[in-house]
């Protein structure tokens, strides 16, 4: 709302807020997520951010999460593959032309 400053941003503004998505450790920590997640920056290129993922337990007693695992990440030889042919066939089955990064 705030880059194309309005109330009723279209479904191209939303997309534009999301690709240029950037939290830093900063700003996790105004959030009070740090040590929840890690930065994350999303881009057009990239709409994962790093990708990373971990296990987290909430501890009602505590009522908190605590990591269970590290950050580790996905097989990207594997993932990338298959989403960009589900990409591909859903964009062709719907006559879409799919857009290419500035």
């Amino acid at each position: 709302m705030r880059i194309h400053n309005t109330k009723t941003p279209t479904s191209e503004q939303v997309r534009d807020g999301f690709e240029s998505l950037n939290v830093d450790a900063k700003r996790l920590a105004v959030l009070g997520l740090e040590g929840f997640t890690y930065p994350i920056k999303v881009t057009c290129e990239n709409h994962t951010g790093p990708g990373k993922v971990a296990l987290q337990q909430w501890d009602a007693k505590e009522k908190k999460w605590s990591l269970v695992t590290g950050f580790y990440e996905s097989d990207h030889d594997v993932i990338d593959k298959l989403i960009a042919e589900d990409s591909a066939n859903y964009a062709k089955e719907n006559n879409i032309t799919p857009r290419t990064c500035k």
